[in-house]
């Protein structure tokens, strides 16, 4: 018998872009993320993860602000 071992904090989930999705969610999903991107301090996908997160935090952000509740 043989099995897949798939490592939880290897795994990285597909962006969508355009999704919205909520403030919390938002914040929850950047702090994941600033943990991935400090792993890989100084590397391109590093940087390239945290504009998407900058990204997504400010989207999240704007609709917030602009339909509270």
């Amino acid at each position: 018998m043989s099995a897949i071992i798939i490592r939880l904090e290897d795994h990285r989930p597909v962006v969508i872009e355009d999704a919205e999705i909520d403030l919390m969610t938002a914040v929850d999903a950047a702090i994941r993320d600033l943990r991935d991107i400090t792993r890989d301090w100084g590397s391109q996908q590093a940087f390239e993860q945290a504009e998407l997160c900058r990204a997504m935090l400010t989207d999240a952000y704007q609709r917030a602000v602009q339909y509270p509740g």
